[in-house]
């Protein structure tokens, strides 16, 4: 199982950019998540800087109802059903 298939929701990222304005720093930050094979994402926070933006990223990896890897794995089947989940949760 990858790294990734253990996350429950989302990925965060944050980082300054170095741009021209804020919506420069919205495009850019939407080019490095899509750079970094981060699908669904959303920019969550923007704060201009004259120089550059201090920008969130939030990248989804599942949403509510998605079939989560971890939870696959773990019951051997499809991830839904009343198999005992996480820490015995049903």
């Amino acid at each position: 199982m990858r790294a990734k298939d253990r996350v429950l929701d989302a990925i965060d990222v944050e980082t300054f950019l170095v741009c021209e304005h804020e919506e420069d720093a919205r495009t850019v930050a939407l080019a490095l998540a899509a750079d970094m094979g981060l699908r669904q994402a959303d920019i969550v926070f923007v704060e201009w800087r004259g120089l550059g933006a201090r920008v969130r990223i939030r990248a989804y990896v599942h949403r509510p109802g998605d079939r989560y890897g971890w939870m696959h794995e773990r019951e051997g089947g499809d991830g839904v059903g009343g198999q005992e989940g996480p820490a015995g949760t049903a």
